[in-house]
């Protein structure tokens, strides 16, 4: 096996019909800053440092189904967000303009939808 070269993780990118939308929504949900936004991408940095999120236009966009379903668009990804207070958090999330998905699999994990329906687990830890 050869030496690993350096690899770093810098990014995770969401495909969105409104990448605009999209990071002002993470950006409000995060307390992040949004750093670019363009007429094909945005993107956020994180005030901490590490892992930035970005979005991506996508001409032809279908949302993921929650839970999933054979006959339906597949969730590729989701995000974790660890809360302290879940019932305050879920509150907040909504505020910022997230749906809670009706199918809840676990009791310290709550399931929102984005505005553009891709799913987000706040989870108590």
């Amino acid at each position: 096996m050869t030496d690993r070269p350096s690899l770093t993780l810098t990014t995770i990118n969401i495909g969105s019909p409104d990448p605009a939308t999209l990071a002002h929504f993470y950006a409000r949900l995060l307390g992040w800053e949004v750093a670019r936004v363009e007429e094909t991408d945005a993107h956020l940095r994180n005030p901490a440092g590490g892992i930035s999120l970005s979005f991506q236009l996508e001409d032809v966009f279908t949302p993921p189904a929650w839970p999933n379903t054979a006959d339906h668009q597949q969730m590729m990804m989701h995000l974790d967000i660890r809360v302290t207070d879940l019932d305050t958090s879920v509150g907040f999330a909504l505020g910022c303009g997230a749906t809670l998905a009706q199918f809840q699999p676990q009791e310290d994990v709550r399931v929102c939808l984005d505005p553009h329906g891709h799913p987000f687990c706040l989870w108590l830890g």
